[in-house]
C-alpha cells in the first residue's frame, strides 16, 4: 500500500466547497511533504451549450474558467508544493477523473462530501472502485488541522492498510491514532438463542478477536482500542455518533474488508459512509 503521499489531485467543481478544499489542500501537502498539488476540474461543456448556445457566443468557456481557478488557487493555496490546474471538457466525470489519477501517478484524490454542499457531487461508489489511489472526501466546513485521527477496523487483513496511512499522518502531525471496532450480533442466530445468552459471547469473541488482531498491527503499542456495539442503529449512524463524540479530525477506513460480527468495511458501506453527511473527513485507503 502506498504510504507516501507526493502527488495529490483536488476536484474543484465551481461550488463554495472550493475554498475549502484548497485550504484543507494547503494544510495537507505541507504535513505530508508532497511535491505537488493538481487542481482538476471538468467542464460538461455539452450541457452548458444547449442551454446557452446563444448567449456564449465566442466566449471560450475552458479558458474563462481556467482563468477562474488559477487565480482562486494562487490566492488560497499557502502549501509548499508546486500546484497546477487542470481544466477538461469530457461528459464522464469519474472516468476523466481516473485518467488524471493514472497519468500524473496520484496517490491521494480530495473530493467535495456531497451531501454537505450544493455542487456537482463527483463522489460516488462508481469513483471509489475505479480510482487506484486513496480518496479523502472533506466536508464543507472542515478546519485545516489534524488533532484526534480514528481508524475503523473489522479486525480483517484488508483493514490493517488503513493503519499503517494512519501512523504515517499521526507522526507527521504529533496526533496519537485510536482505533475503533463497531460489531453487531449475526441476524440469523437472534431468532433462536435469546439476547441474553447471545450477546456475552459476541462481546467475548469480538474483545479477543481484536486483541490478536491488534498484536499484528506495527506500533500498536501506542493504538488504543474501543469496541462499539452496533445496537439498533446502522453502521454508519454509530460511526457518526462516535465521531461526534470524540471530536475526530480524520477517520480512516480501508476500501474492502469482512468479517462475520462487523460489516464496516465492505464496500458496500463504505460507499454508504461517503453518501452520509459525515462531520468529518472520510480517508479510504487503497
Amino acid at each position: 500500500m502506498i504510504t507516501e503521499i507526493k502527488n495529490i489531485l483536488v476536484t474543484l467543481d465551481l461550488s463554495e466547497i472550493d475554498e475549502t478544499l484548497i485550504a484543507y489542500a494547503s494544510f495537507l501537502s505541507d504535513v505530508l511533504q508532497a511535491d505537488k498539488v493538481y487542481f482538476a476540474h471538468n467542464i460538461k461543456k455539452y450541457e452548458i451549450d444547449e442551454l446557452f448556445e446563444d448567449e456564449l457566443g465566442d466566449i471560450n468557456i475552458e479558458e474563462s474558467i481556467g482563468e477562474e481557478l488559477n487565480e482562486k488557487v494562487a490566492t488560497s493555496f499557502k502549501g509548499k508544493a508546486a500546484w497546477e490546474v487542470l481544466i477538461s471538457n469530457d461528459p464522464y466525470t469519474e472516468s476523466l477523473i481516473a485518467y488524471i489519477v493514472n497519468k500524473y501517478a496520484i496517490h491521494l484524490t480530495l473530493v467535495g462530501s456531497k451531501n454537505r454542499v450544493k455542487g456537482t457531487g463527483v463522489v460516488s461508489g462508481k469513483l471509489l472502485r475505479m480510482l487506484r489511489c486513496h480518496i479523502l472526501s472533506i466536508p464543507r466546513e472542515t478546519r485545516p488541522k489534524i488533532e484526534h485521527i480514528r481508524v475503523g477496523t473489522d479486525f480483517s487483513s484488508a483493514s490493517r492498510r488503513s493503519f499503517s496511512m494512519a501512523q504515517v499522518v499521526g507522526k507527521a502531525v504529533s496526533a496519537a491514532v485510536k482505533a475503533v471496532h463497531i460489531y453487531n450480533v449475526p441476524l440469523q442466530f437472534a431468532p433462536y438463542l435469546p439476547k441474553e445468552t447471545l450477546m456475552p459471547v459476541v462481546e467475548k469473541h469480538t474483545a479477543e478477536k481484536g486483541r490478536k488482531f491488534m498484536k499484528k498491527i506495527r506500533g500498536s503499542e501506542d493504538i488504543s482500542l474501543e469496541i462499539i456495539p452496533g445496537r439498533s442503529s446502522s453502521i454508519p449512524e454509530t460511526l457518526i455518533q462516535y465521531g461526534k463524540k470524540q471530536k475526530t479530525d480524520l477517520f480512516f477506513v480501508s476500501d474492502k474488508g469482512g468479517n462475520t460480527f462487523s460489516s464496516l468495511l465492505v464496500g458496500s458501506v463504505t460507499e454508504e459512509l461517503f453518501n452520509e453527511d459525515l462531520p468529518f473527513p472520510l480517508w479510504v485507503c487503497k
